[in-house]
């Protein structure tokens, strides 16, 4: 049995389908598992990160255990219970989902949300693997309102080179680490094959849609006023501005061969993601 935390996200559904997908036992951990979509035969059981007791439960019999525990800066204590949820069960493989750059200063607080959730990972004397990921291709769904309206889209990550990666490359080489013990030990910078900027991804979208795709360039203040109205607390804000700034620095124009060392084949590009994914920007 392998249990997925996060298993309605953007990393871990794809996780969940792959797993699957390979014949393998799933469990789900999901808040609500009448309302997951999830294949026949995996086990969606309720529970949340932030739950001690519901993961603690889920653990029960799971052989390897996929750990998504940060969604933002207040989650790092739950992050490290997901590890101690997992090493009282006796859970023999964990996989923890962080970030990349992970620990750059130059990060500021954005940098620090997955470090002690990696330190215990690092600590539990199981066998670990990290997965560090780039900027993900789907990110760039926040701009489908905007490319239906035709209007610009507010680019809230400024317009520095990424090395954006497909979030099934993620998920696959997730799926890879739960299953295969010589990746333990192991921390993976996920990326894809080149550095693009948001406006590059834009330009791809346009002509793959076939219609002009603008991006609306934002200063630091502006982007904090946007994030801010959109609900996020002043930490959180703040941490995501400073992440714009690195970006926009260069500090991740970042590739790496982790993701075809692991997967024997090239990652995929963001065409190759904007090309399977178009229908979600293009009207009705």
């Amino acid at each position: 049995m392998i249990l997925v935390t996060g298993a309605t996200g953007t990393i871990g559904s794809e996780v969940v389908r792959q797993l699957a997908a390979r014949g393998q036992k799933v469990r789900a951990l999901t808040r609500d598992p009448a309302a997951a979509r999830v294949p026949s035969g995996v086990e969606a059981v309720p529970g949340h990160h932030r739950d001690r007791d519901s993961v603690q439960a889920a653990m029960a019999g799971v052989e390897a255990a996929f750990l998504v525990g940060v969604f933002g800066p207040d989650d790092a204590q739950h992050d490290r219970g997901l590890v101690e949820a997992a090493r009282a069960a006796g859970v023999p493989r964990i996989v923890k989902l962080s970030s990349i750059g992970t620990g750059d200063p130059r990060l500021a607080e954005f940098g620090n949300w997955h470090l002690p959730g990696e330190e215990a990972v690092r600590a539990s004397g199981l066998e670990w693997t990290v997965l560090r990921p780039s900027s993900f291709a789907s990110n760039t769904l926040a701009w489908a309102e905007a490319v239906y309206a035709g209007t610009a889209a507010p680019n809230l990550m400024s317009d520095g080179a990424q090395g954006v990666v497909d979030p099934r490359d993620v998920s696959e080489v997730a799926v890879s680490a739960l299953l295969d013990p010589r990746h333990a030990g192991r921390t993976y910078t996920l990326t894809g094959p080149e550095t693009i900027r948001a406006s590059d991804q834009a330009a791809v979208l346009g002509e793959i849609l076939d219609r002009p795709v603008e991006l609306l360039q934002l200063t630091a203040d502006q982007r904090r006023e946007l994030l801010l109205g959109a609900g996020l607390g002043a930490a959180y804000a703040d941490s995501l501005v400073a992440s714009a700034r690195f970006i926009e620095e260069g500090g991740n124009a970042v590739v790496t061969d982790d993701v075809p060392q692991v997967l024997r084949r090239p990652a995929r590009s963001f065409r190759e993601w904007a090309l399977d994914h178009r229908a979600a920007f293009m009207e009705g």
